[in-house]
This record gives C-alpha cells, sequence and structure tokens, in this order.
C-alpha cells in the first residue's frame, strides 16, 4: 500500500486488508512523505498487528517509483497492490490466491472488466491469448494495480514499472504478456474510489499523447505475436483512435493549439485530425 497525504480514506483500506478471509499476508505501507496525520493513522495499526509493517521514504518518489519501492521490501510469493484510497472485500485475497494456484504459470491476474460470464471464470490466457484478445477482439488488459496480484518473481523479471506517468502499470501488463499467461479473476473483488484528490490524466493531453506512444512502441516490438499485417491494422486503429480523442475531446475542451501540440508530441502529423473522420479497420 503506497501513501501520500490519505489521512481520510486510509484507515478505511487498511481495515479492509486485514478483515480479508486469507490471514497469511504481510501488508507493508510505504509512505511517500505525507504532510498530513497519514503516517501516525498507519502507525497505529502497526503497533496493534504484526502484520502491518509502516515505511517512510526520506523524499518523494512518485506514484510509481514508490510501487517499485513496496515491491522491493515485499517477502511473499504474490504482490498485491491496495492503494491507500480503495478498498478490497474480504474475500478479495483468498480468490485471488486461489486462483494463482490453479494456475501456477501465470504471472499475473486481475479482476474482470466485464467481458466474461462470471461461471467462465478464473480464466488463463497464454500471453499470446491475451494480447490478441486485447488488441484484436475488444480488450482485456483493463486493469489498474489495485485490481491485480503479480508473482513476486515475475515482477522482478521485466524490472517493475518503467516510472512513466500514469501508464506504467498497464505498460506492465503487456511486458507480461511478452513472457507469461495471465489470469482473470471474477469481478467486484474491490471497490476503487473517486475523489477530487487522486491523481489522474484521463481526459488531457499528456494521458493521450503517452497512451498513443506506448501503443506505438510496443505494436512495433519484434518480440510481440503480431503479423506484420496485423501490426498495421492496429496501428492505423491507434493512429485514427487518437485523431478522434484530439478532435472530439481535447479540440472541444482545450482549442486548437493545445490539440496541436498532443498531434505533435506524437510524433504524427497534423492530418491526424482527418482520422477522426475515418473508420477503424476490423
Amino acid at each position: 500500500m503506497t501513501a501520500y497525504n490519505r489521512e481520510t480514506c486510509i484507515a478505511e483500506a487498511i481495515e479492509s486488508v486485514l478483515s480479508s478471509t486469507y490471514r497469511n499476508f504481510e501488508l507493508i505501507i510505504v509512505d511517500d512523505c505525507s504532510i498530513d496525520n497519514t503516517v501516525s493513522i498507519a502507525r497505529s495499526y502497526e503497533a496493534a498487528d504484526t502484520r502491518v509493517r509502516v515505511v517512510i521514504n526520506e523524499k518523494n518518489l512518485g506514484d510509481y517509483p514508490n510501487r517499485n519501492r513496496a515491491a522491493s521490501i515485499a517477502k511473499g510469493e504474490y504482490i498485491k497492490y491496495v492503494d491507500s484510497d480503495d478498498v478490497i472485500f474480504p474475500d478479495s485475497l483468498e480468490a485471488m490466491t486461489s486462483a494463482m494456484e490453479q494456475f501456477p504459470e501465470a504471472a499475473f491476474g486481475f479482476s474482470d472488466p466485464g467481458i466474461h460470464q462470471p461461471e467462465s471464470l478464473p480464466k488463463l490466457y497464454t500471453g499470446e491469448q491475451a494480447l490478441r484478445k486485447h488488441f484484436l477482439h475488444g480488450g482485456l488488459l483493463l486493469a489498474g494495480p489495485s485490481t491485480t496480484i503479480i508473482k513476486t518473481a515475475a515482477f522482478h523479471k521485466i524490472g517493475g514499472f518503467s516510472g512513466k506517468r500514469f501508464i506504467s502499470d498497464y505498460e506492465a501488463w503487456l511486458n507480461f504478456c511478452l513472457h507469461f499467461p495471465v489470469v482473470v479473476f471474477k469481478p467486484k473483488l474491490m471497490w476503487l474510489r473517486t475523489h477530487e484528490g487522486q491523481e489522474n490524466d484521463v481526459g488531457k493531453l499528456s494521458y493521450y499523447s503517452l497512451n498513443y506512444n506506448l501503443h506505438k512502441q510496443f505494436i512495433s516490438n519484434p518480440a510481440n505475436p503480431f503479423s506484420p499485417a496485423e501490426r498495421k491494422k492496429i496501428l492505423y486503429n491507434y493512429r485514427i483512435l487518437l485523431g478522434r480523442r484530439v478532435y472530439q475531446r481535447l479540440l472541444k475542451w482545450y482549442g486548437l493549439r493545445k490539440s496541436l501540440r498532443t498531434i505533435k508530441d506524437s510524433g504524427e502529423s497534423y492530418l491526424l485530425f482527418l482520422r477522426a473522420f475515418m473508420p477503424m479497420k476490423k
């Protein structure tokens, strides 16, 4: 659990973990130099339960570097992030660890994003199947850190999170699929809180540019399972998607100048605007 100025909600997050039906865990809370009462609240739980450990960073690391710091301390076979403003349900850890033990070849698993029938879960995908499902058949890898559980050895094998703002978790899921299978669990294993204080760049210029460039880099990687024709189609569709986002959202919200800056940052030509009106390839 990484934390920064979460005095209003960290107690609820901690208590949700301690209420788990699965009992064999360590709860590592890494505070990123909070200036409110976050640390004192976390310390109170550390004093009451030997499974809780509180670590305070000497300097503010930021989101993903702090997640890497927490993972470097973990001693267990699995890493399960619970953001300090989220809540997991009592059966979450038990359901996730049970599914991972059922499919020990998997590197990570995540709660169903709403694309399966519950009776078909948990479901194992090979890395190639997951990537093909995600890029060519309607999406799959739509998971944030709090919805996942990760095999510790696999996390270290890919080098953890790269540190790129907002997208390092998604980037890691893609990289996992180049080496390992993935498991999809039943839905509704956690409650993801939405509030004004959380860091979220979706809908802003920087997020769309980062998202597009990540896909461009990954699809161009010869290690992925796609044929040249499939890569061409996927990149074409993401260019159209970027064009639609710029035209339909960014132009409306931010005006022409900032929208054109997004196109420039992506390495595309200004003709990208025209792609907003073109159909995607199936």
